[in-house]
């Protein structure tokens, strides 16, 4: 494993609260849940750059390396790292920062990768990017 990164390279995504439906009896958070937000963050940034409805097709080794709390500010940044024909690799990093601090503790991160979808349903080609659009 990696050392991780002392910052969070770029903007968010996504940024939400880390609620108590969202955790065990003992105040952790489940990582399906964070699970779910890092794919939101994927599908997000996927559909802004594909313009269209996009679909999750894997999402490659994650590992919880932090535990995120009740009231916990969880940021997730996500960043295309290869656009195929149909698909996008998104990889997706998970910071939670206590809500009587300031410091960012990465938590995880995953690769996910997305296909786009015509409006039936089925694959379609990602556009290419126009002249001063961002990856």
């Amino acid at each position: 494993m990696t050392e991780a990164p002392v910052r969070p390279r770029g903007e968010p995504a996504i940024r939400t609260i880390a609620m108590p439906a969202d955790a065990n009896p003992a105040g952790d958070i489940f990582g399906g849940w964070l699970m779910a937000q890092m794919d939101l963050a994927a599908g997000n940034v996927a559909a802004r750059r594909a313009r269209c409805r996009c679909a999750t097709v894997s999402v490659d080794s994650i590992t919880f390396l932090h535990p995120v709390y009740i009231g916990d500010e969880v940021s997730l940044y996500a960043e295309i790292t290869r656009v195929g024909r149909t698909s996008m690799t998104i990889q997706v990093e998970a910071w939670r920062r206590s809500r009587d601090g300031e410091e960012q503790v990465r938590v995880t991160d995953a690769t996910f990768v997305f296909v786009a979808l015509d409006q039936g349903g089925r694959p379609r080609v990602v556009p290419p990017l126009a002249s001063g659009d961002k990856a």
